[in-house]
């Protein structure tokens, strides 16, 4: 879109995000970025009223995941901006395409101590620390350079936040001409000769073991390929569940926290990791380091760098790379079926098992499916199958409370028919709960699958296997049912998995969000 010179930056700003692609905008206005608003009435933008910036920021996260464009927020100066940089950490640690545009004080007054209102020392410095960009508009021409230099960014780099602020005095400024989208950068391309080096170290081995994560979502079916001539064990990280179908037999899904499973990384003559940072919270073991016969592709040359020495390093697009070394695999005789103890469970993985094989019979394969920090997900992340890539969205790195309610609302935003479930803890829901509003305001269908145990369980857990005496881990819970209703939702609590089965199929096809409450008592109902 070309701007006519009467156009405000704050108006151009708009026009030219929608030449980008974008369609939807999570946000809030505010006194400071009003501006922003002004041209968004005859856009063709879609801007969701959330209730917190948190809000705003989980959903862009959700949308991002889900659908593989950028989520887009809008925030105010201080704390606005303060409010959204939990979420932005959250999609900094999980590698997830969002961009902030904030407003801040005038140009000439930033960081004066003047007591203007929401002022900060440094809100750029502050955005900086969780995000890949973090940019500071002087002038309008500086606002479409920073909008293209983030989104060449999303199309060619690995995914991670950006940041703009663009001060009041510049939103108020004529924009001029030039607001055009700039044609996008792609993803680099792999070497051909470490592809072929990659070809033969699999090729020569005994023991080759394929390992995907969350960059690798788009890869599958490539990955298919290659395991399948080398007739070798496929394992995901936890970002990566859904990039290989769960219910194929050479998929071991995620299991890397099983020692079993560290070992036989360790000992394998080829690793193939493909997106995957191998860190502390894919292994939850700080100890584990895979240095021997590692193929890394990445498209990130920090990520490849780090802590795991690759033999082969692979820079380039996870699917890219796979499909040109797919070719040159040879097919050999399948291994024999690896074989690995899963440990006994115990009472309560027995319980949660129960829970989630319902909530897995009872949902579509391409539901998508966000989760939190919560034992029921923590077990879902190992047992729950999941069958289709971007449909497993789970606070994995910075390890965020309240990241499932907004994350499936901004997925479900994103996804548009394709079903959408939430699955959260009682304590962690009260984090982001007020976005049920949100939801109910656009009769979003979405599935709220909420574990009540009356308690911050996990810590409970953790604090009795360290011999500390549980405390500070109970809590006074609302009538969530009362809460949901008030909020405009669909509210139901199953006696039984049965009954939990039929509200999930009901909830599907609502009008609006379902707020299903489950309980322990339910598994004996």
């Amino acid at each position: 879109m070309s701007s006519r010179p009467e156009l405000s930056t704050g108006e151009a700003l708009v026009g030219l995000l929608e030449a980008y692609g974008v369609d939807t905008i999570f946000g809030i206005p505010g006194v400071h970025n009003v501006e922003m608003y002004r041209a968004l009435p005859r856009s063709k933008i879609k801007h969701v009223l959330v209730r917190h910036e948190q809000g705003a920021g989980f959903m862009a996260d959700g949308y991002a995941r889900a659908t593989g464009k950028p989520g887009v927020c809008f925030t105010i100066t201080g704390p606005g901006l303060l409010n959204i940089l939990t979420p932005v950490g959250q999609a900094w640690s999980d590698s997830s395409n969002v961009l902030v545009i904030s407003t801040a004080l005038d140009i000439g007054d930033a960081a004066q101590g003047r007591g203007r209102l929401h002022e900060m020392l440094d809100q750029r410095a502050a955005a900086a620390t969780v995000t890949s960009l973090a940019m500071r508009a002087y002038t309008a021409r500086d606002v479409r350079d920073c909008i293209a230099r983030a989104f060449a960014n999303f199309a060619s780099a690995r995914p991670r936040p950006a940041y703009l602020e663009i001060p009041l005095d510049v939103l108020q400024m004529p924009a001029g001409d030039g607001w055009t989208a700039r044609s996008l950068l792609t993803k680099p391309s792999p070497s051909r000769i470490l592809i072929a080096a990659a070809a033969r170290k699999l090729n020569g081995a005994k023991t080759p073991v394929i390992l995907l994560g969350g960059g690798a979502l788009d890869a599958g079916h490539a990955a298919v390929q290659i395991a399948e001539k080398l007739g070798c064990a496929i394992l995901t990280t936890t970002a990566g569940k859904g990039a290989v179908r769960a219910d194929h037999p050479l998929c071991l899904g995620y299991c890397m926290g099983n020692p079993q499973i560290q070992k036989m990384l360790q000992t394998s003559d080829c690793v193939l990791a493909v997106g995957t940072e191998l860190s502390e919270t894919d292994f939850w073991d700080t100890q584990v380091v895979v240095d021997k016969n590692l193929i890394r592709v990445d498209i990130d040359p920090a990520a490849i760098a780090r802590p795991h020495s690759a033999e082969i390093p692979i820079l380039g697009d996870a699917n890219e790379t796979l499909e040109a070394l797919a070719p040159l695999i040879t097919a050999k005789p399948a291994q024999p079926k690896l074989k690995f103890a899963k440990g006994e469970d115990d009472a309560l993985r027995i319980m949660l098992s129960k829970v989630l094989g319902t909530i897995r019979e009872a949902l579509p394969e391409d539901t998508v499916i966000a989760s939190d920090m919560t034992q029921i997900a923590y077990a879902a992340n190992i047992i729950f199958p999941m069958y289709v890539p971007r449909t497993w969205l789970h606070p994995v790195g910075f390890g965020t409370l309240g990241f499932g309610l907004p994350a499936g609302i901004g997925a479900k935003f994103g996804v548009g028919k394709k079903p959408v479930a939430i699955m959260i803890g009682d304590y962690g829901i009260q984090f982001t709960i007020n976005e049920l509003g949100t939801a109910a305001e656009h009769k979003l269908p979405v599935v709220i699958l909420m574990w009540n145990n009356n308690a911050l369980g996990q810590i409970r857990d953790d604090m009795v296997s360290k011999g500390i005496q549980p405390n500070a881990v109970t809590l006074k819970n609302p009538d969530f049912q009362m809460l949901a209703k008030a909020y405009g939702c669909y509210a139901e609590k199953p006696a039984s998995l049965k009954a939990l089965a039929s509200a999930i199929k009901a909830a599907l096809n609502a009008g609006g969000p379902t707020f299903i409450e489950m309980t322990p008592a339910m598994v004996n109902g």
